[in-house]
């Protein structure tokens, strides 16, 4: 197994990490990345293979587990409670509750909603050279989340502020100033929620606060804080990879001359998957060993960590013709942008759904829409996104 070293805030690599996972990926499946001193994967195959199998998973063995910093307990209290930290049997309890309330029924019913709101924001524009991530790729996921949690989404700003904080936790440039960020974040949103579900407890409504209060399994409930952590997760990771994934998928389409004529009903599809793959919005998942095992030759004994590069197997030639070519004719094809196995994202439906009702409808009212500046990607990693797209029309 090769060994390489690549910091994952080197400017160069920031702005695109593609070929280290290039140069990782010919000399094997696996690989060990010296920065993190963390055995990554790199191959379609060996990624699918380790996300897929139940011999890994996101908890730290028991015997293995590290005391929490005295300032970080109150953020990992609410990681606790998250179903995308947590291994069965209470992963499959919380995620089968939480689809109970969050069915592709009533995600597929916000299509008209989401469609009305891409229009409200293109009216809404400015004159000239805006940000695209502003005005449209941050503000339209943020919404249409607080509009199905039940919400108001005049505190979108803060929703904004308090998801951007707690996800710093989990980049690569993450330092003690950015941990203090995240507690103050997690502990202002921990208190905005509690009120929102007590509220709910006592004067249901339509939304999906009082619809997770109602799930039940085998007489089992979500508790007040396993509802206030779902929530948050799903603010969080559903509103920030679709924040990403619009800012990359429109750079993309605009860098590589493409437009309205493949977001088309019988084309958008293939386009959203193709943006997916071509540059997702998260690069790196980890997994724990559960017991010894092998994998492409290498023995994993439990409790190791390893790395699974959603981006690298997403562009591995192995899997994929010509995979640094975007192409949204290509057949469609599973792709790792969300995961796969156990963990797959709970809320790929609603990102899915908010890329095709959302993209051609900017296309289509923007049919000049172009780069006014050179789009820059922002210090996220394990995150893949914009840290900004100037654009005119």
């Amino acid at each position: 197994m090769q060994s390489f070293s690549q910091s994952p805030t080197d400017p160069t690599f920031v702005q695109n990490p593609y070929p280290f996972y290039d140069r990782a990926r010919a000399g094997g499946p696996l690989f060990h990345w010296q920065d993190y001193g963390l055995i990554c994967a790199t191959s379609a195959t060996a990624v699918g293979a380790i996300l897929r199998d139940r011999r890994f998973g996101r908890e730290v063995p028991a015997e293995q587990r590290k005391p929490v910093p005295d300032h970080l307990k109150p953020f990992y209290a609410v990681e606790a409670h998250s179903m995308l930290e947590l291994e069965p049997p209470r992963h499959t309890r919380l995620r089968s509750l939480v689809l109970r309330a969050f069915t592709s029924r009533r995600i597929a019913a916000l299509a008209p909603e989401i469609a009305a709101l891409s229009h409200e924001l293109i009216d809404a524009f400015p004159a000239g050279e805006f940000d695209l991530l502003t005005h449209f790729a941050r503000t339209l996921p943020v919404i249409v989340i607080a509009r199905l949690l039940g919400v108001p989404e005049d505190r979108a700003d803060d929703l904004l502020d308090w998801s951007n904080a707690m996800v710093g936790m989990y980049q690569a440039r993450r330092d003690r100033t950015m941990e203090d960020a995240a507690v103050t974040a997690t502990e202002a949103f921990v208190a905005f929620m509690r009120a929102y579900v007590e509220d709910r407890r006592a004067k249901p409504a339509d939304d999906l606060i009082t619809h997770l209060i109602a799930a039940e399994m085998e007489g089992e409930k979500l508790s007040t804080d396993e509802l206030i952590t779902t929530c948050i997760l799903l603010l969080n990771a559903g509103h920030e990879a679709t924040v990403h994934t619009i800012g990359n998928g429109v750079k993309a389409l605009i860098e590589n001359g493409f437009g309205a004529e493949v977001l088309t009903p019988d084309s958008v599809d293939g386009t959203v998957e193709e943006i997916l793959r071509f540059d997702p919005p998260l690069h790196l998942f980890t997994r724990h060993a559960y017991e010894d095992i092998e994998i492409a030759g290498h023995t994993f004994r439990r409790g190791d960590e390893v790395g699974c590069l959603l981006a690298a197997a997403n562009r591995d030639p192995g899997q994929w013709d010509e995979p640094h070519r975007f192409d949204p004719s290509r057949p469609v094809r599973p792709n790792l942008g969300f995961g796969i196995g156990l963990h797959f994202c709970v809320g790929a439906p609603l990102a899915r759904l908010e890329l095709r009702t959302a993209l051609p409808i900017l296309f289509a009212r923007l049919p000049g829409l172009r780069l006014a500046a050179a789009p820059d990607y922002a210090n996220l990693y394990h995150f893949h996104g914009l840290s900004g797209l100037v654009v005119s029309a």
